[in-house]
């Protein structure tokens, strides 16, 4: 599960890129019941908080030609040690490394299926204040066309441990850092049959069927329809009304 330690490889910040700051800020403070505080000296970007604590940011697009999207950044010990490992691999730097103050530095990237994802080099900042509990961020999935390619990509920048599961007529590989335990696990990879590959953010609600309707109230849209996994919880994927997809999930523990 995701925790605050933010072992190297492990989600350690979520920001969402809007063309509209407001009305993304209305969506997702009326769904999970966020508080948002912009931050000082950045523009439009700011966090949303629960219960006080940062559990994810938004801000503007700034990509030409970019699409409402919810990033995930993982941590990272050195930006540009990721950065040429990313460059070996395959993958596309979107966004080279640079400092944001004396927060951090981040660097963006694309992974050799299109998937975007980020790095976050802490200084001030370790990365988000709360995760895993109801109203925050609780597990990643990658869905990709090439599941082995994409393990094989990630495990070649963040050194990921992989542990294959059958799940029906699916494989599920489950990943954790590579300093991690078995209960460190922290994200999933998932074969994708046709559309883009993507990261897909899960955030923990105390009842996703509630929180699916609220979405819907909300304006946004049903992607994959509530479904129960025995010992996991239950969860759906909606899209806000930008079209922006993430998952709610009640979990089992």
């Amino acid at each position: 599960m995701l925790t605050t330690a933010f072992l190297p490889g492990t989600p350690a910040w979520i920001d969402y890129g809007s063309p509209d700051v407001p009305a993304t800020v209305a969506f997702y403070t009326g769904l999970f019941g966020w508080g948002h505080q912009t931050m000082p000296g950045g523009g439009d970007y700011g966090a949303f908080q629960h219960d006080g604590k940062t559990v994810a940011a938004v801000g503007s697009l700034t990509e030409a030609g970019a699409s409402p999207a919810w990033i995930l950044y993982f941590r990272s010990t050195d930006a540009d040690a990721t950065t040429k490992a990313v460059e070996q691999a395959g993958g596309t730097v979107r966004m080279p490394p640079g400092a944001i103050g004396p927060e951090g530095r981040i660097a963006q990237y694309s992974d050799p299926a299109g998937a975007q994802f980020a790095i976050w080099e802490p200084g001030r900042l370790t990365g988000l204040e709360l995760v895993t509990e109801p109203g925050s961020l609780c597990w990643a999935e990658l869905y990709t066309p090439d599941a082995a390619a994409g393990r094989s990509f990630y495990r070649s920048v963040f050194d990921w441990q992989a542990e294959d599961m059958a799940m029906g007529e699916l494989t599920y590989t489950v990943i954790t850092p590579a300093t991690g335990a078995e209960n460190d696990s922290m994200a999933g990879i998932v074969p994708l049959a046709s559309g883009q590959a993507h990261w897909l953010p899960y955030f923990e609600v105390p009842d996703c069927d509630a929180a699916v309707g609220r979405a819907q109230e909300l304006g946004g849209a049903v992607l994959e329809p509530a479904q129960t996994v025995q010992g996991v919880g239950r969860f759906a994927t909606v899209a806000d009304p930008h079209g922006a997809r993430f998952a709610v999930m009640a979990s089992s523990s």
